[in-house]
């Protein structure tokens, strides 16, 4: 039996548990293969044309997948935590495939609705073993054995690696400190974000993402705006930026975002409107799938000649 994981959207959040789980039940798992430009074009053949462009990536990578396996697996994304619900192209994504893609008859569609809850995802995790005539025993531990890959995932991230792009632990005598912030999926596809943190961390910059921001720290700033976000990832690299602005451990900020994407219009304005207030060096770099690399080298390599040119000044002064 053979399970599909497209590599994309939540892919690049929680992989380590998805593969690491329906591995340990016995299932042959096959991702998609990496972001490539006939994967963008197979997905923007079918996604409507007002579509981000991540979700057109994913269309693609559910054609990459398909035919390959008995069963492509798509999470619809409602709730993690009790306080925001993930966007409307995560909530309606199985819908969304199916009115889209031709002949696409064996999704394993599995509603996400935990609310930050341990048994309810144990609970979720039984339902999709049952399917493949799993008992309760087999379902545990692998349960048991995909929280604990999770885990290390994370850890790695805590100690400055960034495991989705095969970064090690970066150098952090590094020129520049940098905060990089956008969604998991844009940050980690290293084909539609153009490979941004590889070549920041070339020009000599120790990159800090959302991933690499403790939970419970990220959570300190939730009461900063009036409202909490409706948004999951969304709250997470607004409450980073915050993290960035207030604490000063960082010379500049990107954020990284999608063309067309409506949530992150409301954050990147918020974190635009704080850096400025501060006088932090801010920068947003939006791609979508006509972005060529030679206009993106070029903001980033006069970014960061700018940073390094008011370090230079600023210990002078001092």
């Amino acid at each position: 039996m053979k399970i599909g994981v497209p590599r994309a959207f939540a892919y690049y959040a929680y992989y380590p548990f998805i593969i690491t789980f329906f591995e340990e039940l016995g299932l042959e798992v096959v991702v998609s293969d990496p972001t490539s430009k006939e994967i963008i074009d197979a997905g923007v053949e079918d996604a409507v044309a007002e579509a981000c462009v991540p979700l057109k990536l994913y269309h693609g990578h559910v054609k990459n997948l398909m035919d390959r396996v008995d069963y492509v697996f798509v999470p619809r994304l409602v709730r993690v935590n009790q306080e925001a619900t993930f966007c409307p192209k995560f909530l309606g994504l199985p819908d969304i495939l199916v009115c889209t893609v031709e002949n696409f008859d064996n999704m394993l569609e599995v509603r996400v609705d935990i609310r930050n809850s341990g048994k309810k995802l144990f609970q979720l995790c039984r339902l999709v073993a049952k399917k493949f005539n799993r008992g309760f025993l087999k379902t545990w531990k692998a349960f048991k054995k995909a929280e604990e890959s999770y885990r290390k995932y994370r850890e790695e991230f805590l100690k400055g690696a960034i495991p989705p792009l095969g970064i090690g632990v970066q150098d952090d005598k590094a020129d520049v400190r940098l905060g990089v912030v956008g969604y998991p999926y844009l940050l980690y596809d290293p084909y539609v974000s153009l490979d941004i943190i590889n070549k920041l961390i070339k020009m000599g910059v120790y990159v800090v993402t959302p991933e690499m921001v403790p939970e419970e720290v990220k959570k300190k700033y939730a009461g900063k705006l009036k409202k909490t976000l409706f948004w999951t990832f969304s709250n997470s690299v607004l409450r980073t930026a915050f993290h960035f602005l207030e604490t000063g451990m960082v010379d500049g900020i990107i954020h990284v975002t999608a063309f067309g994407c409506g949530p992150d219009f409301i954050v990147d304005k918020i974190i635009e409107l704080e850096a400025k207030e501060r006088n932090v060096p801010f920068l947003t770099v939006t791609f979508d799938e006509h972005t060529g690399q030679e206009g993106v080298n070029t903001r980033l390599e006069a970014f960061i000649d700018m940073l390094k040119r008011k370090k230079a000044k600023e210990a002078i002064l001092v």
